[in-house]
């Protein structure tokens, strides 16, 4: 038996009577329908045993008893102390340009491999955007002709786009934020130039990144389409994903937040993304560092926007990326890889990244590809 659901996210009755509250009054549009609703098994619903617990929970909500959680605050000065208290500077080595990748052993990239058992691949890049969206340049394409030689003809290519912002699927190299004139490892910013970037660059990536990858299904987890604007994902969402889908965040994973941006940009359409976007809230950051995440990404630009917190606009891309030295994959496309996991209840697969060999970029556009 299958049911439509919406998952709290605390596993007690009092946190899902209060969510169920909040979530009623939400516009319809986001609610699960078609072929993005979320069908789960109804057992996936009983946090608590039987039909009275939840009759319980509505007479809690009835009566309002239910008092809601605070969430966890961070300033200026928390980020700013996050910067060392979490840094991996020096972990590696002085010289060190790979940051978190290094979590990314043979051993890892074996057990990776061993996760491909239906060999079904499915991309996570969102088709290249040719019109300007989202206060991002547009993707040029010109075709060129060939001329003929007989019979034989053919065809060529120009590609431009500048991938940076919240339109095209790419990787953030670690060169591609500083703070205080430090790059990742304490290399000097500058070392950017107009022609290229000294240290940590793309390049350093050209192997490849080939690990395990966790989707964190966040409107799966919520019961919603996609999550709304200025929602703040916490690390007591990550762990309660964690716990609804059986499954731990380990040394030398990537791990992927699904938001639902793309979905609701199709129901809402263009909307001021650095005012009014769902994100990871930089609490989070001591759970990434402490879980030894290698790379992640997200299907916009990680961040929940506004921050809220001043002199850091993205926080978590901020502290990710210059004291921790984690790539970050930028503007993913989770919407058929979420169907996938959700058809098959498994939310663990091989994650395959290659991005253009650019010696001195400062990321690469990307094709991201989960393998069952």
């Amino acid at each position: 038996m299958t049911c439509r659901v919406s998952f709290p996210v605390s596993g007690d009755c009092v946190g899902m009577a209060t969510w169920s509250l909040r979530a009623a009054r939400r516009s319809k549009d986001q609610y699960l329908t078609t072929n993005e609703e979320v069908t789960m098994p109804l057992r996936w619903f009983a946090t608590c045993a039987g039909s009275v617990p939840i009759l319980f929970c509505l007479v809690i909500v009835a009566t309002g008893k239910a008092p809601a959680e605070a969430p966890p605050t961070v300033t200026t000065a928390d980020v700013e102390k996050m910067m060392t208290s979490l840094s991996n500077w020096g972990r590696w080595g002085k010289d060190d340009e790979l940051g978190t990748l290094n979590l990314i052993t043979p051993k890892k990239r074996k057990q990776a491999a061993a996760l491909v058992r239906s060999g079904v691949s499915i991309s996570m890049a969102h088709d290249a955007v040719k019109v300007k969206m989202d206060d991002s340049t547009a993707f040029e394409h010109e075709v060129t002709l060939g001329a003929n030689s007989g019979d034989v003809g053919g065809a060529g290519d120009r590609y431009a786009v500048q991938y940076h912002g919240f339109t095209h699927t790419h990787i953030d190299a670690l060169c591609h934020i500083f703070y205080k004139g430090r790059m990742y490892n304490g290399f000097s910013s500058d070392l950017v130039k107009r022609t290229g970037v000294g240290k940590l660059s793309i390049n350093r990536v050209k192997n490849g990144i080939f690990t395990r990858a966790i989707l964190m299904d966040m409107p799966a987890l919520f019961g919603v389409r996609f999550l709304s604007g200025k929602q703040a994902i916490y690390p007591k969402h990550l762990e309660a994903w964690e716990k609804r889908a059986g499954i731990k965040v380990q040394p030398g994973d990537a791990l992927l937040i699904h938001t639902g941006r793309w979905t609701r940009r199709n129901v809402e359409g263009a909307w001021k993304i650095m005012q009014d976007s769902a994100g990871l809230h930089a609490s989070c950051l001591p759970w990434l560092k402490k879980r030894d995440v290698a790379l992640i990404g997200s299907d916009l630009a990680l961040d929940v926007m506004p921050s809220g917190i001043k002199k850091f606009e993205l926080p978590v891309h901020c502290v990710v990326i210059v004291s921790m030295g984690m790539c970050i994959l930028d503007v993913l496309d989770f919407r058929a890889i979420a169907r996938e996991c959700r058809q098959r209840k498994r939310w663990e697969f091989l994650l395959t990244v290659s991005p253009l060999a650019v010696e001195g970029g400062t990321g690469s556009p990307v094709n991201p590809i989960g393998t069952f």
